[in-house]
């Protein structure tokens, strides 16, 4: 059992796409990293969960016919699920309560064990997926907890395939890259590879209100979430995850729910494109903080890790009704 059955060419590759919209209205060029063109599972995870499976895979930790387990906010669940059910392996992914309806479905589909958790706080609280995944692969023989917030190879995933793509599709002329903070491994594997192509690459992170990793970049003190923080699926944590390499990050930006929900779908009503839950976190910094800074000749990158179909029952369900919505982004501008 390996991973020739798949080959490479289905992790990463995917477009980096110049945003008219976006680079008519500040007046430098803005490019999207659609991750969400992923051939395996439709999203930037794809490259983590290969990479992950690979390493498990040359060390000896797996073998046909054992479970990988995972906790996710989602898309590493279902990177892994799909290879998985390649490979023939078995796969359970432990969720937070907040992931959404279809990622769950997705999962299932795949052949998945979903196991719905408190929180996604961290090791050291027995309620989080964190937890109840590491409970259940020391409990099983035969299950492997590929903990993407400290495994090695998710940062590695980045610095191999996604920096390098996006330092070749943009000619090297990348001047900003700007994407969300979860694991810390798409930032800090990206970045490291571009700020070694440039240092002067400019290095944006983004995530929810109250999530503690801004002051932890700032100041190198872990506190406490805020209470009122703001949940983002996939970005943001309670916990410094062991991938998070703040040295090659410039700043990290808090944005909050209700903005980015309303930010995807004015974006959609501009270009036709709904994006996911951090990719509209990462499109409201910027278009908040960052591009009415940059100069006419920069190359600014904006990774979009997923689609937004995989949260519309939950953008609907804080939205009741379509009409107010529409209502309100009609008054809406930029």
């Amino acid at each position: 059992m390996d991973l020739n059955c798949i080959p490479q060419f289905c992790i990463g590759n995917t477009p980096l796409r110049e945003d008219e919209y976006l680079t008519e209205l500040f007046g430098c060029s803005v490019l999207i990293k659609e991750e969400f063109n992923s051939p395996i599972g439709s999203s930037s995870k794809d490259r983590v969960a290969y990479y992950m499976i690979k390493e498990a895979l040359l060390n000896g930790r797996l073998k046909k016919g054992d479970v990988v387990v995972e906790a996710s906010s989602g898309n590493t669940g279902i990177g892994l699920a799909t290879l998985s059910r390649t490979l023939g392996l078995g796969c359970k992914i432990f969720v937070g309560l907040s992931c959404s309806n279809e990622k769950v479905a997705f999962l299932e589909s795949l052949g998945a064990e979903v196991q719905r958790c408190q929180n996604s706080n961290g090791l050291n609280d027995p309620q989080s997926t964190q937890s109840c995944a590491r409970r259940y692969s020391e409990s099983h023989q035969n299950a492997y907890y590929m903990n993407q917030y400290d495994n090695p190879a998710n940062l590695k995933s980045h610095y191999w395939t996604t920096g390098p793509e996006i330092w070749e599709q943009s000619n090297g002329e990348v001047t900003h890259f700007i994407a969300g903070v979860g694991t810390g491994g798409t930032i800090s594997g990206t970045a490291k590879y571009l700020k070694k192509k440039n240092p002067n690459v400019q290095i944006y992170g983004v995530e929810p209100h109250g999530s503690i990793l801004s002051t932890y970049l700032k100041t190198g003190e872990v506190v406490s979430l805020a209470e009122d923080y703001q949940s983002i699926d996939g970005i943001g944590r309670s916990f410094i995850p062991g991938n998070l390499q703040v040295e090659f990050i410039d700043e990290i930006i808090q944005v909050t729910r209700n903005k980015t929900i309303k930010r995807i779908f004015n974006y959609k009503r501009d270009t036709g494109l709904m994006c996911g839950f951090s990719s509209g976190a990462v499109l409201e910094a910027s278009i908040q903080k960052i591009l009415p800074l940059v100069m006419a000749g920069d190359k600014v990158v904006l990774l979009f890790p997923d689609h937004g179909t995989r949260y519309m029952s939950k953008f609907l369900k804080e939205y009741k009704k379509l009409d107010y919505l529409a209502e309100h982004h009609n008054a809406e501008t930029v």
